[in-house]
């Protein structure tokens, strides 16, 4: 009697471990999930500052945004409030969180998001210009090509010419331990080019498919055009406010609209 108890339960141990294996099998045999999500990049320039209003210099130093900037914001996030957003970013300067909180408050779906900063989002920094009027240093920029400051801004100026030419002029200008010393192209655009593919690739891994970036303009400008190649940024510059999208997937970065106003458009109607 024993001897079939023991065969019985031997056999019924038997037929356990084979289903089990065959489960695992069927397991480790089944397609593997697509973890790479394509993600939608929002990427917001700040509003419009005191800075901005007086004309001056505005890199790496900071000013809140004026009552007229934090209206056109909130407008735009008004314009953005069917956007879920998964994650949010902004510089560590002031104005881009105090932008992208400002989006966020008029979003429901994304109101309790923790707003994380990066400071590789920063704006140019333009070293001892850093506060300046901005035709000061243009002016500078204009006599070191030997040109007229009309003859300059009449021809334009690449974000790359005009990050280098600021960094050549600042060389003899810096006091050590007073001033972080003007930073030339290569070094903006390998901080913002680190900064937006962890975003995008972080995003992508854990499924995250729409994030918003509040940076700089002169930053989102020198992004565009070191990820895509003979792109024409926009005449003037972009618009405080203005959404830029880009997706991102399996590595690469694909261009959406640039400099879109059309988010404040709908946002002010509402």
């Amino acid at each position: 009697m024993k001897n079939k108890l023991l065969k019985l339960v031997v056999a019924a141990g038997a037929l356990l471990a084979f289903a089990g294996c065959e489960k695992y099998d069927n397991t480790e045999t089944a397609a593997p999930a697509d973890k790479n999500t394509e993600v939608t990049l929002y990427v917001v320039r700040h509003g419009k500052t005191m800075l901005n209003t007086t004309d001056r210099v505005q890199g790496w130093s900071d000013a809140v945004l004026t009552p007229a900037g934090e209206e056109v914001v909130s407008a735009a996030g008004r314009g953005l409030k069917d956007v879920e957003f998964d994650k949010a970013y902004s510089s560590d300067s002031g104005r881009a969180m105090q932008t992208a909180n400002l989006i966020l408050a008029e979003n429901a779906k994304s109101a309790d998001l923790k707003l994380e900063s990066d400071k590789r989002l920063r704006e140019f920094n333009f070293g001892t210009y850093e506060g300046d009027l901005n035709e000061t240093m243009w002016t500078d920029i204009a006599k070191s090509q030997g040109k007229t400051l009309e003859e300059w801004q009449s021809e334009g100026i690449a974000p790359s010419d005009f990050a280098n030419s600021v960094a050549a002029l600042d060389k003899d200008r810096v006091e050590e331990g007073v001033n972080w010393p003007a930073e030339d192209y290569a070094t903006i655009t390998k901080r913002l080019k680190e900064s937006v593919t962890e975003i995008a690739e972080n995003a992508s891994k854990s499924g995250d498919d729409k994030v918003l970036i509040v940076s700089h303009g002169l930053s989102i400008s020198a992004l565009i055009d070191t990820l895509f190649d003979g792109y024409e940024l926009p005449a003037g510059g972009l618009k405080n406010a203005s959404v830029t999208e880009i997706k991102y997937k399996d590595g690469k970065f694909e261009l959406g609209t640039v400099n879109d106003l059309s988010y404040i458009e709908k946002g002010t109607k509402k």
